[in-house]
């Protein structure tokens, strides 16, 4: 029986996966299928118990439910422990596991964009203290990088990441993140600042050196104001959809089979979904 898989949330319509996954699909020639699956917290259990019946081969997990979920699998990836929080399962039997393949996808993103990145970055700032940069900072911290500076608008949520981490892991006060800008090599913006709908990211970029790396996790819009006034001073910018499209690779080689490719032209597909919308 082909596999058969799913993203849900609540709401789910939004979501892009379906059309990423059937693009990989389609290209492959593969059997199978993926849906998007609107499930309300209160029928989550009911809806693992599905999965661990056997009628699908996994899928991924979107808001409200990627850190709820963990309480219904049998095993969570280091990734996942680390970040508290899920978004690819996939069943073995009668097991399921749970993974975070936000971290795969934030790097593999990275390695495509700058090569060789993890070499030359001594410092990192990442900007925010969320979900995201829980993923980010344990993948900066995996590759090594040596000092990883998180600014956050509360203070106490940027200390507590640190804490939770450790060394390399320092809180900066979110008043001096134009300051150490200069500082870096890398800067990430994991909060949803400059957003469609949302409030700009006020950050001064007058101290950024050349050949600074600026990534911004944010894909509506693909161009943030953020990654035009980095690139206008010199910095190498890397936009969040690569992000989005990296992060299901691993499930997708889980499910059916195949280690599917990062293309120009499904970045195209998904670009022209984004631009529509």
């Amino acid at each position: 029986m082909p596999p058969h898989c799913f993203v849900i949330g609540h709401p789910i319509a939004h979501s892009r996966s379906p059309l990423i996954h059937g693009e990989w699909l389609r290209h492959y020639r593969l059997a199978g299928s993926y849906e998007a699956i609107d499930v309300a917290p209160a029928d989550l259990p009911a809806f693992i118990a599905r999965l661990r019946a056997g009628e699908f081969a996994g899928g991924n997990v979107t808001v409200p439910h990627k850190e709820a979920v963990m309480a219904l699998v049998d095993e969570v990836s280091e990734a996942g422990r680390a970040v508290g929080a899920v978004n690819t399962l996939w069943r073995d039997g009668e097991r399921i596991f749970a993974d975070n393949s936000d971290v795969s996808g934030f790097l593999a993103h990275l390695d495509a964009t700058v090569p060789g990145w993890d070499d030359r970055v001594g410092t990192a700032l990442v900007l925010g203290a969320g979900g995201a940069a829980r993923g980010i900072a344990f993948g900066l911290k995996s590759r090594g990088v040596g000092r990883i500076l998180v600014a956050n608008r509360s203070r106490g949520r940027a200390e507590e990441l640190a804490s939770s981490f450790g060394a390399p892991l320092t809180a900066v006060d979110w008043e001096r993140r134009g300051e150490v800008v200069g500082e870096a090599g890398l800067v990430v913006n994991t909060t949803a600042l400059g957003m469609q709908g949302k409030p700009p990211l006020e950050l001064d970029l007058s101290r950024l050196r050349p050949g600074t790396i600026v990534d911004d996790i944010v894909y509506a819009p693909l161009r943030t104001a953020l990654l035009a006034e980095a690139e206008r001073r010199g910095g190498i910018v890397v936009d969040g959809l690569g992000m989005l499209l990296h992060q299901a690779v691993p499930g997708f080689g889980r499910w059916f089979g195949v280690t599917p490719q990062v293309t120009p032209a499904l970045r195209n597909l998904i670009e022209a979904d984004i631009l529509k919308a």
